[in-house]
């Protein structure tokens, strides 16, 4: 069994222990291909719950998204190491700007800088 409070930077260190190093050749373009990978995964099961399942995602089977989410995590993770950020930094910068979005009122729209 593992613990289950898992610390984002803990995951990150975890992580690149199964990572390539940062200097093999095309590295970075190998994890962004990775990282389009895993998310098209998950795309192209939830278009098959449209066509096969009448959009009901109840029926996604949360198991399999669970790892393909983890597949992705790790992408993320890798990557982020590759310009020496900490998945903490990342997601600490994403609920500040969230946060801040909503207390603007601008969570929908669009733009980075909204």
């Amino acid at each position: 069994m593992y613990n289950r409070l898992v610390n984002m930077n803990d995951y990150q260190q975890a992580a690149l222990r199964t990572a390539a190093p940062r200097d093999k050749h095309n590295e970075l373009f190998h994890l962004l291909l990775g990282l389009v990978g895993e998310t098209g995964e998950i795309a192209e099961k939830a278009k098959k719950i449209v066509r096969d399942k009448g959009s009901d995602f109840a029926q996604w089977d949360v198991g399999d998204i669970t790892k393909e989410l983890g597949d992705t995590l790790w992408y993320v993770a890798v990557i982020a190491d590759y310009f020496d950020i900490t998945l903490e930094d990342v997601a600490e910068l994403n609920i500040a700007k969230l946060a801040d979005r909503r207390r603007r009122g601008v969570l929908g729209g669009n733009g980075d800088n909204r």
